[in-house]
């Protein structure tokens, strides 16, 4: 049984990481696998969206495995690029909406994967936290930066700061995750929320994420400069031309993605 799950259903693809045994936490393998598999999503057209979760009722994912990484975290060698960080910003190439189906404790590594994500829908049992300083050492996966940009900073101080977690309430109250659910429910809302992202325009939905990507930390002018450039080219598409088409005929546009 592999550690991680990649299926297709349509237009999205599912990613699970199977280590219930193990508190759904990472080795190097794992975190290999999952690379490869986000590697064949970014590169197949025929897939819009795509939702992380884990497997089984309690734990989404308690990060990676600390004996396991030691070595390349301390490495200055070429090992560096094992790293859980290097894999981290491998997502930043991903250009389509990543949605994190939490189906429990979601602390470290795992929580800095969903940090990765652009929608976050938490099961009512879901906790959150990065728990490293309390083990002499800081997050290494993007939590420093990810955390702060998503809620208020001094909120995410507290939390990197002593490791404290927090339960999905507490997360949906600060804007952290979009949505709590039952966890009978989880897997659900997600593919809903999937579906609909898929009643867009691929292309315009990978536009606006690049947009939202590239412009946080640019001057506004600037942004706005970009923003248009990409409107000059989204309206060269074909989907373009079918959108306006469906709209003033009142149907459901056809998304060829090109």
């Amino acid at each position: 049984m592999s550690e991680i799950e990649y299926s297709k259903e349509g237009r999205v693809a599912t990613f699970r990481i199977n280590r219930p045994e193990k508190m759904g936490i990472l080795d190097v393998k794992g975190m290999q696998l999952l690379t490869k598999a986000f590697v064949n999503f970014r590169g197949d057209d025929d897939l819009w969206v795509g939702i992380l979760t884990g497997t089984g009722e309690e734990v989404f994912s308690a990060g990676v495995d600390i004996d396991t990484y030691l070595g390349l975290v301390r490495s200055t060698s070429d090992h560096k690029w094992k790293r859980p960080s290097a894999i981290m910003r491998g997502l930043l190439q991903i250009d389509k909406p990543l949605i994190a189906a939490c189906n429990g404790l979601t602390i470290g590594g795992g929580f800095e994967l969903a940090l990765a994500c652009d929608i976050m829908i938490a099961a009512d049992n879901a906790r959150f936290g990065l728990p490293e300083t309390r083990i002499g050492i800081c997050p290494g996966g993007g939590g420093t930066v990810r955390l702060p940009s998503l809620i208020p900073r001094k909120l995410a101080a507290e939390m990197l700061f002593t490791g404290k977690t927090i339960d999905a309430q507490e997360a949906y109250r600060i804007g952290l995750v979009n949505k709590v659910v039952p966890l009978s429910r989880l897997l659900i809302e997600a593919r809903d929320m999937a579906n609909s992202i898929c009643d867009s325009s691929p292309i315009a939905v990978r536009y606006a994420k690049q947009l939202m990507t590239r412009g946080k930390d640019l001057p506004i002018e600037e942004a706005l400069r970009i923003e248009d450039d990409f409107q000059t080219l989204i309206m060269r598409t074909m989907d373009f031309e079918e959108g306006l088409k469906a709209f003033k005929e009142k149907r459901k546009p056809e998304w060829q993605g090109k």
